[in-house]
């Protein structure tokens, strides 16, 4: 193993990088490795949750859990290679802190809880630091994609390109591809993610975790342009549901129990393909014998419903290239945007927005495949659009989540989206917590 020795105070204050894991073999850029083995310590990865109640109780420490996950990251990522980078110094000081914190008789929701960090997100990011604040321990930075491709969904490190510990054929997706990867390896039981048109729904869909999306703005995000919170938003990647509504009420500061099913049947309005994506047969199968499950829960009440939005395709690019004036471009990149092409978005914008208000004026939840293809090889996706179901939502901000469907016959992972109105993530968990009781893998 190959290590950094980091004298104490001269690491960066964020994105620090105290260790990187070996480069292996000729599979060093981006050929398939192995599969995953499941990570080995006896008590295995316990849930978000479940950590926190130990820790608080004073059953286990933090230290003792953030040792365990680092076991687990050592044993499973070179097969995975989820981590761009761990931070087991870092964490280790940052678990004590935590126990010191319980120890004074500090309430902490997320005490011990180890957390995957997105590269591309600092430790002083406001979304980073509020879970810190509520007892996260952040490990390490999770990998994202490399440079080179139009396309996003796929991860990069240096020992090679991030697998899918479900099928290490096919991409984990993106951007928020070690995040996902991590969670569902069980390394840790909750990351973080960020969603521009879909890094943490897709991700989560291609790794069969939990992948929520915000409201749009509701969650701040530092250094935007006005308009950009609306678009691009953070949102965590778990295996719970309650865990996922853990991190979201740390995220906004507000108080929040496990999430139990919905109190009724949630009208559901079921569509495989938006009017505008060309969803393969499998994919639209697999999620919608999933939503039928959900029904016989009690969760959803389907209802046949005519969605059809505008391709969403020329707004979203012409948001991601808008900038106030006399700025230079960010880091996403492109130019600011013509007269008639800002107009055009504006008017696909306003469409979007109506046909949304129409279709939420008569039910409670939009269902869709989380992304109209199966997830792809690691030669890239060819010619599917795989945002193609997912970035008219961060165009109007509306939250949405992506929950394990299921697979299709060839072994593929599907997701199964659920859109909700602007503001009620409560009802999207609700339903994450009683698809937890439809029996089968998922």
């Amino acid at each position: 193993m190959r290590l950094t020795v980091v004298r104490p105070g001269t690491e960066p204050p964020d994105r620090v990088r105290l260790y990187r894991f070996p480069v292996s073999g000729p599979n060093a850029r981006g050929a398939a490795a192995a599969p995953a083995r499941p990570p080995g310590p006896a008590r295995g990865p316990l849930s978000a949750a479940g950590i926190a109640a130990e820790v608080a109780a004073g059953r286990v420490t933090a230290r003792e859990v953030v040792r365990e996950a680092l076991a687990r990251i050592a044993e499973a990522d070179p097969s995975v290679r989820a981590f761009d980078s761990v931070w087991p110094a870092r964490a280790l000081e940052y678990a004590a802190a935590v126990d010191r914190a319980v120890g004074d008789g500090e309430r902490l929701p997320l005490a011990g809880v180890p957390l995957g960090v997105k590269a591309t997100q600092r430790l002083s990011a406001p979304c980073v630091a509020r879970l810190v604040a509520a007892g996260c321990v952040p490990v390490g930075a999770t990998a994202t994609p490399g440079p080179g491709t139009p396309w996003q969904t796929w991860g990069m490190t240096d020992r090679g390109r991030t697998l899918n510990p479900l099928r290490p054929d096919l991409s984990p997706g993106g951007s928020s591809a070690g995040s996902a990867a991590a969670v569902a390896a069980g390394m840790v039981p909750l990351a973080t993610g960020s969603d521009g048109a879909g890094s943490v729904r897709i991700p989560a869909a291609w790794c069969a975790v939990l992948g929520l999306k915000p409201t749009g703005g509701l969650l701040p995000l530092p250094g935007s342009p006005p308009g950009r919170p609306r678009r691009s938003v953070p949102g965590p990647l778990a295996r719970t549901a309650a865990d996922t509504a853990a991190c979201f009420a740390a995220l906004t500061g507000t108080s929040a129990s496990a999430p139990g099913p919905p109190e009724r049947p949630l009208r559901t309005a079921w569509s495989a393909t938006l009017g505008c994506a060309d969803t393969r047969q499998p994919v639209a199968a697999t999620a919608r014998a999933f939503l039928d499950e959900l029904a016989r829960t009690g969760a959803v009440a389907p209802r046949p419903a005519a969605v059809r939005l505008p391709d969403a395709a020329d707004c979203w690019r012409t948001l991601r290239a808008r900038r106030p004036p006399g700025t230079a471009a960010g880091p996403e990149g492109g130019t600011a945007a013509g007269p008639a092409a800002a107009a055009a978005a504006d008017r696909t914008g306003a469409e979007l927005a109506a046909e949304l208000d129409r279709v939420f004026a008569a039910v409670d939840l939009l269902a869709t495949p989380t992304t109209p293809n199966p997830p792809h090889g690691h030669h890239g996706p060819g010619e599917d659009m795989s945002v193609a179901l997912t970035w008219a939502f961060n165009i109007t901000g509306h939250p949405a989540i992506s929950l394990p469907a299921g697979r299709t016959g060839a072994g593929e992972p599907v997701g199964l989206q659920l859109v909700a109105a602007h503001g009620r993530e409560a009802e999207l968990l609700a339903v994450a917590a009683a698809a937890e009781t439809v029996p089968g893998p998922h």
